[in-house]
């Protein structure tokens, strides 16, 4: 079994609609991560969704199974790091997704997710499902 594994958003929404490619591969690890800003940004889509109830309690069952992983001054600096870098190369990504990446380097966690733009950040591990 693998060690440590963080979830984007977009995975952790494809593991709860019960994608069993997803599953499986998330079997393979001993301890599953969400960023915080997954979390903010999975709590936001079951209060936007049509059965918001249901749905939250759905993502707070992943929520509560899961490590969270906190921002701190060093996420700070390495998300300003990352986004100078990213300016640099003219290859911006959406700020939240800065955020995660930011997380999972300071962490030294890998980051599961279908974002290729992730491919594009420097020190962060990507683990893309066909992986």
């Amino acid at each position: 079994m693998n060690g440590k594994l963080a979830l984007d958003t977009d995975i952790a929404i494809k593991f709860l609609n019960g994608d069993t490619a997803i599953d499986s591969f998330l079997s393979n690890y001993s301890e599953i991560y969400l960023p915080v800003i997954v979390v903010g940004e999975l709590i936001y889509g079951a209060l936007n969704s049509k059965h918001a109830e249901q749905n939250l309690e759905r993502h707070k069952r992943l929520i509560h199974r899961s490590k969270i992983l906190e921002i701190s001054e060093f996420t700070a600096t390495t998300y300003a790091k990352t986004r100078m870098g990213l300016k640099k190369k003219g290859k911006p990504i959406p700020e939240n997704d800065l955020w995660i990446a930011s997380v999972c380097i300071e962490h030294k966690i890998p980051l599961f997710s279908n974002d290729v733009h992730f491919e594009d950040i420097e020190h962060l591990t990507l683990m893309c499902p066909e992986d």
